[in-house]
């Protein structure tokens, strides 16, 4: 196995592959992974490839992403593609249809599982996302827990004035499910820091990450971004609180370990840089060789560089 590193001395671990542009929700703050309008998506055999030569490249770790890619019939066997070639593959779900994938998901070779739930209240839910759907997510993460799709993270980005007084209470659903909770910053690039929506909507976890700080028994990090878990009390248990904060942070993106493949098959090197994307898709469609689709990852990685820095 051949192992890359970038300019910046991080070494490619991980992929976050997108399968899908479509959702089922239409949630107002989604950055739809950095990716314009996409006319195709990739087969399952296609997205097997990628990761196949990924994992020659170091790749360990996948993460399945969408628009919602349970809406994806072939999801299962998108997923079994992927199993040879990884030690670990998890998914990004809204969780609306967990509730009756959940076996196949853990049976095709899937890991563990990220729910989006950014509220506890039908009323707020329909406001970010235009649908309430807590009885399907509620159902799901069961479902999920008893698919032993763990461990389970909760994703909840919080929203000024929206969402950002029910931190408390994720906290306790998060330590009712047996689940982590993580708690994102909305998220944007250089130009969108100035725009009213930002400005409006961004809530900073400065003050959380605080409270925690005093109140954690334990504080770890994800490898990935150096991201701070605080593991506290809740009601008698234990609970893992992570945070998701990305903007500005030189240390988030000095510790950023992964490649991204849009749902049409393009390597990017980061969320926010399109310049350098790269058509892997079209390179696998035209029968080109291993060592080609190789120096294809290999040219991705080296032109990234930390967008914060």
């Amino acid at each position: 196995m051949q192992e890359v590193i970038d300019r910046y001395g991080r070494r490619l671990t991980g992929l976050r592959i997108s399968v899908t542009q479509n959702c089922n929700l239409e949630c107002f703050h989604c950055h739809r992974e950095g990716q314009k309008e996409a006319s195709e998506e990739m087969m399952p055999e296609e997205i097997g490839a990628i990761a196949r030569i990924g994992a020659s490249l170091g790749v360990k770790k996948i993460k399945i992403t969408g628009g919602e890619p349970l809406i994806r019939k072939d999801i299962c066997e998108i997923i079994s593609e992927m199993r040879p070639y990884v030690r670990e593959i998890s998914l990004t779900t809204n969780g609306i249809l967990l509730g009756n994938l959940s076996d196949g998901l853990k049976k095709s070779g899937l890991d563990r599982i990220n729910v989006s739930l950014h509220s506890l209240s039908g009323d707020c839910l329909s406001r970010i996302t235009g649908k309430d759907y807590l009885p399907e997510v509620k159902e799901g993460l069961r479902a999920a827990k008893k698919a032993n799709l763990s461990p389970i993270k909760i994703n909840m980005v919080v929203l000024k004035d929206i969402n950002d007084f029910e931190i408390p209470e994720m906290i306790k659903f998060a330590s009712e499910m047996g689940a982590t909770l993580e708690l994102i910053e909305l998220a944007t690039d250089r130009s969108g820091c100035n725009e009213e929506y930002f400005k409006k909507h961004h809530f900073s976890l400065e003050d959380i990450e605080s409270q925690l700080s005093a109140t954690a028994h334990l504080i770890t990090h994800n490898e990935l971004h150096r991201r701070a878990q605080y593991e506290i009390t809740e009601n008698g248990s234990r609970v893992i609180v992570e945070l998701v904060r990305s903007m500005h942070n030189t240390i988030f993106c000095a510790n950023c370990t992964r490649v991204r493949v849009t749902s049409d098959g393009r390597l990017k090197g980061c969320l926010f840089e399109d310049g350098n994307s790269i058509d892997i898709l079209g390179a696998i469609r035209a029968g080109v060789s291993d060592d080609m689709l190789r120096d294809m990852f290999i040219s991705c990685v080296s032109n990234r560089k930390p967008y914060w820095s």
